[in-house]
């Protein structure tokens, strides 16, 4: 696999997304008017401006992949069998146990906890494979599996894992997929077959990519800021419960990376085949 240099956003983006979440929870502290502002922006359950930071991020990432090379990279059919495995059967048992253990006093994180668990991750993944030099066509498959099966299985997983009633219907979870995932994907899609067919593709790929792709990260620090912005109040008020809940998120991030990780030595699959499923999920 060829290496490639990193950009400075890119190779010190730790940095920049610790800066980003402090500038975040300052805008929600200090200006709580516009973290309530940020969050009155909806079109429905949607919010707006953590849309545009998704769709900015992930519209790049999705005109980089070659869909042309779809059809072939399918055929790597243990690949994606071993990763909606530990998607679907391991992840989210492995976050309800964690929650069940440790925030067994917090019946609210612990509902909010699983249900995270259960949602598979549909845009950080894409970023994460990116960088690393992952197989862009694989990870939007797999992306792609992953929002489709979550629009049928996460309304039964919330029944089943969460003794309380959530009203978590499957248009809602729709809804967010198609919007978060179904715009950008199109756009790209769109994007890649258009400029290709009327610049060429060497000039897509040697002109307009380099300067398209990097915008990902801005999409990325972004949304971030507006995240932190939203619940910056609430992380200043109360920061021995995100003390509390980072402790089994840590340790679920850790034991599915590591697992992964070593699994996929053992079953020989190559870097760029198993990286992109290495960071799925979250």
């Amino acid at each position: 696999m060829e290496s490639k240099k990193l950009s400075i956003l890119d190779k010190y983006l730790p940095i920049w997304i610790g800066l980003t979440m402090v500038i975040g929870v300052l805008i929600g502290n200090f200006a709580p008017q516009i973290a309530i502002w940020i969050d009155s922006v909806r079109l429905g359950s949607v919010s707006i401006p953590i849309a545009v930071g998704l769709l900015w991020m992930m519209y790049p990432v999705l005109a980089k992949v070659n869909y042309e090379k779809m059809r072939s990279v399918t055929k790597d059919w243990k690949v994606f069998l071993y990763s909606l495995i530990l998607n679907w059967a391991v992840g989210p048992f492995l976050m309800f146990g964690l929650a069940k253990l440790f925030l067994a006093n917090y019946p609210e994180y612990q509902i909010g906890l699983i249900l995270v668990g259960i949602a598979r991750c549909i845009a950080m993944v894409l970023i994460w494979n990116m960088l690393a030099g992952g197989n862009n066509e694989k990870a939007a498959i797999l992306v792609a599996i992953n929002s489709i099966l979550q629009i049928f299985l996460y309304s039964v997983y919330a029944y089943f894992l969460i003794e309380s009633s959530i009203d978590i219907t499957m248009w809602v979870v729709a809804k967010n997929v198609l919007v978060y995932l179904g715009i950008p994907l199109a756009a790209g899609i769109l994007t890649r077959f258009l400029f290709v067919k009327l610049k060429g593709m060497e000039w897509y790929e040697k002109k307009f990519m380099p300067k398209l792709s990097p915008t990902t990260m801005v999409g990325l620090l972004f949304t971030i800021i507006v995240m932190f912005a939203m619940q910056g109040e609430n992380i200043i008020k109360n920061p021995l419960d995100i003390l509390i809940i980072s402790i089994p998120l840590t340790i679920y991030f850790l034991i599915m990376f590591l697992v992964s990780f070593f699994s996929s030595k053992l079953m020989k699959f190559s870097y760029e085949f198993s990286n992109y499923f290495i960071y799925s999920f979250k």
